[in-house]
């Protein structure tokens, strides 16, 4: 292990010396001992020439937003603990997370083992299902439950020693984390299990062990209301950040304090003490505007390297897309990916699981917008298809929100699975206009996606990658307008 007392001593002397020591050297050394994404190297390249580069409270403010930007969503979506829950649909009224999508079925939990092990109950299916396990920084691991494969299983935290007598155990890294089921509602061929797929998804079940201990039949998964899921936070993040973003420090210093947060690495607790000492409270008087000043700045510089880092990682034809979702660490930037992420695909999947690709502009690099008359196109080849073992899907988005756009027919995606896909000598073709009026004559309204007036978004998703999607050859075509 590398020496980090060194760094803290460093740390320490800064914070001792706020106003005349640098924080580039608290985080040019924490990049040293601990490698990239434990600090946000990038936040540091970007604003060097903003005007208030040479500011500590900038420069700390930009670090430290960017790095905990993750856990401001935890934090506020975990209102209950060790309970599964799902809606009973998926329609643009949706807002809880970003890029939402209608091919699967979701259920999920926030975990707290600190008291006590819970007790999860799978029942058999014969749908393809995944589960997703994450820290509350997005970071995937192993859940450690075998796939397809129904059971109890008892997961304890990391500190638990006592035995689960008769119950398969599954020792969880952190004590607070993410379990999300997603059940797909066709299968591979195209067929119709979204009967089942309810099934499953109301039988599972998860509870503490003490109840499940007096009553195995407790825990069952609830299934909500879809206005549960209406709360909108990346838009309540974004407007803070750019209304009050004093306000929204306040509230991410909480989410970073806050006891489902897991112990910081040194690196990140040497950031989050130097911004709390000169943070204190966020209650500055008058006197201090100058302060607050820095402190906003600095917050809405992080957002803005967050934004850009995300809408600026294109490849070919013009296409977001990452590799590294869920293992940040694998790139010098991995603070900055994973909160774009965060803004943009929370509660994505690793590459392994899934791919995601997605769009703002068209082939020419113009902005998509719903205001061109003819809408747009993009095409499939023959044998263009992205190869899947589950699925592929494409889904429109509102710009701000990245949620589904709102139309009469309620229909937000096209798919490998889609009854009724018109198919022209093995190519596929999905037009995207504002209404079905304007779909060119002889096309199934199955190929067919809605688009709002004014900018849009699209995302390609490929679930069970394979192929060249698996080695990251795989090139998603270029979207075209239509005239």
């Amino acid at each position: 292990m590398k020496n980090f007392k060194t760094l803290q001593a460093l740390a320490a002397a800064a914070l001792a010396a706020v106003g005349v020591a640098r924080f580039a050297v608290v985080l040019a050394l924490a990049v040293v001992f601990f490698g990239p994404g434990q600090f946000p190297a990038s936040a540091w390249n970007g604003p060097k020439n903003h005007p208030n580069s040479d500011n500590l409270i900038f420069d700390t403010t930009v670090a430290y937003l960017v790095e905990f930007y993750p856990l401001w969503f935890t934090y506020n979506q975990s209102a209950t603990f060790n309970r599964l829950i799902g809606p009973d649909k998926v329609t643009s009224l949706y807002q809880a997370v970003v890029a939402v999508n209608v091919d699967t079925l979701y259920c999920s939990a926030t975990l707290n083992l600190t008291n006590e092990p819970v007790v999860l109950t799978i029942p058999p299916t014969t749908n393809t299902y995944s589960i997703l396990a994450l820290t509350p920084y997005g970071d995937v691991y192993p859940s450690g439950i075998p796939a397809q494969t129904p059971g109890t299983y008892a997961i304890v935290g990391p500190n638990y020693n006592a035995a689960v007598p008769g119950i398969t155990t599954i020792t969880n890294p952190d004590n607070y984390s993410s379990l999300l089921f997603r059940v797909d509602k066709y299968s591979a061929s195209g067929v119709n299990q979204s009967n089942s797929a309810e099934a499953f998804r109301a039988a599972l079940k998860l509870v503490e062990l003490s109840l499940y201990t007096n009553n195995p039949s407790t825990g069952a998964a609830k299934i909500a209301p879809e206005i549960v899921f209406a709360v909108p936070y990346k838009r309540i993040a974004d407007n803070l950040i750019a209304d009050d973003p004093i306000a929204f420090l306040k509230s991410l210093q909480t989410s970073v304090a806050a006891s489902n947060t897991p112990p910081l690495a040194p690196g990140p607790k040497a950031l989050s003490d130097l911004f709390d000492a000169l943070f204190g409270d966020g209650n500055f008087g008058h006197h201090d505007k100058k302060k607050r000043a820095q402190f906003a700045a600095g917050a809405q510089a992080a957002h803005e390297l967050i934004l850009e880092n995300y809408l600026t990682h294109t490849g070919s034809n013009n296409w977001i897309h990452f590799t590294n979702i869920g293992a940040w660490s694998t790139n010098a930037d991995g603070a900055l990916d994973r909160s774009g992420i965060s803004e943009f695909l929370q509660y994505g999947n690793d590459i392994g699981a899934a791919a995601y690709y997605h769009a703002f502009v068209d082939d020419k690099g113009r902005e998509l917008n719903g205001n061109n008359p003819h809408g747009y196109v993009l095409a499939f080849g023959p044998g263009e298809q992205p190869q899947a073992s589950r699925f592929w899907s494409v889904t429109t988005y509102t710009p701000a929100d990245i949620e589904l756009v709102p139309n009469p027919e309620e229909k937000y995606a096209v798919a490998s699975y889609t009854p009724n896909l018109q198919t022209n000598s093995g190519s596929i073709s999905i037009y995207m206009t504002r209404n079905l009026s304007q779909l060119p004559a002889g096309v199934s309204n199955a190929n067919w996606l809605s688009i709002p007036p004014g900018p849009f978004n699209i995302m390609l998703r490929v679930y069970g990658p394979e192929g060249s999607v698996t080695n990251n050859t795989f090139i998603a075509p270029a979207i075209y307008r239509r005239h």
